[in-house]
């Protein structure tokens, strides 16, 4: 006689016979977008739905859409990477609704950015060939960092 299986094994080989396991594994992308592409990102887009192992993002404005086409393969990377897996082949962007999660602080003061970050920024954009993206894109960086640097700042006040 067998030995029994445990209701995790079963259903695991069922979805796996189905080919259901890994869709569902992709949608943990949701839960992790922040932690996936950093809040910048994370900002101006939205997981939008997954079918046949592309992944569709809304995307706030055009500008953004541009600029994430240069960053696609790095997206792409970091995606599979959380999954621990190839399971996304393609990313396509749209400009859509974006809902905003995190209301802008009020500045009390103008915050500067130190080397380090402002060198990681200019290493984000250096390969933008269109100068009015590239200045855009560039102050939305540092606008985004400052805002990070002054919740944190806010939240050590408390």
């Amino acid at each position: 006689m067998k030995k029994p299986q445990s209701i995790h094994t079963i259903l695991e080989q069922t979805l796996k016979g189905l080919e259901l396991d890994v869709p569902l594994k992709t949608y943990s992308i949701w839960g992790a977008w922040k932690e996936i592409v950093g809040e910048a990102i994370a900002l101006q887009t939205q997981p939008h739905a997954i079918r046949n192992r592309i992944l569709f993002i809304d995307v706030s404005h055009s500008t953004w859409m541009q600029q994430l086409q240069f960053l696609k393969p790095t997206l792409l990377g970091k995606i599979n990477g959380f999954l621990g897996e190839s399971l996304i082949e393609d990313i396509r962007f749209k400009v859509g609704k974006i809902p905003q999660a995190v209301t802008p602080l009020p500045e009390r003061k103008e915050e500067r950015l130190d080397r380090q970050t402002m060198n990681q920024i200019e290493r984000l954009v250096e390969n933008i060939t269109d100068a009015e993206v590239k200045k855009g894109f560039r102050e939305l960086l540092i606008k985004s960092a400052k805002l990070e640097q002054l919740k944190k700042r806010l939240k050590h006040e408390r």
